[in-house]
């Protein structure tokens, strides 16, 4: 962050400041005189001067405090793009080695044809598609998965031989 940014912020006040002092010294200069014309040349000197300066300073207040929420939001769009991101990655890491779902357990391929991938109501070969973004599954084997409640799968239709 460079040395001035801070520079509309910190003139800002210094300017509504500046205002505020001179709408009092038009104030007090035009109270000084009762006859109207005496008072003029005080007010257009420090009264407009001085609402000028504080418009103004207000501005800068204004537009200072614009810039930091937009370098607040694109810090905070840049973190939430880098998560997004970092979120993306890690879900189709699985899916790109060809590991399968996450919570298999490595070694555990269908070569005698009696291991299955347990559901929580079902049970799926290790090559199911359905299963591939299920964190709920564990492997089991065959028999086990029959004696349970579970049913087998519909579309994979585990421990039917081919």
């Amino acid at each position: 962050m460079n040395r001035f940014a801070k520079l509309g912020g910190v003139l800002g006040i210094v300017y509504c400041i500046a205002g505020f002092v001179l709408v009092f010294l038009g104030w007090n200069g035009a109270a000084t005189y009762d006859n109207e014309s005496s008072q003029i040349p005080y007010l257009i000197s420090g009264g407009v001067a001085g609402l000028a300066l504080v418009v103004v300073g207000g501005a800068l207040i204004v537009a200072h405090s614009l810039r930091n929420d937009r370098v607040e939001l694109r810090g905070a769009i840049d973190d939430l793009r880098g998560a997004v991101e970092q979120l993306g990655t890690a879900s189709a890491a699985p899916a790109a080695s060809g590991s399968g779902a996450p919570g298999r357990i490595a070694g555990t391929g269908n070569v005698d044809g009696d291991v299955v991938m347990a559901g929580a109501d079902s049970y799926h070969s290790p090559s199911c598609t359905l299963i591939e973004a299920q964190t709920d599954v564990a492997p089991m084997s065959l028999a086990d998965a029959q004696a349970s409640d579970r049913v087998p799968c519909r579309v994979c239709t585990p421990g039917v031989s081919e």
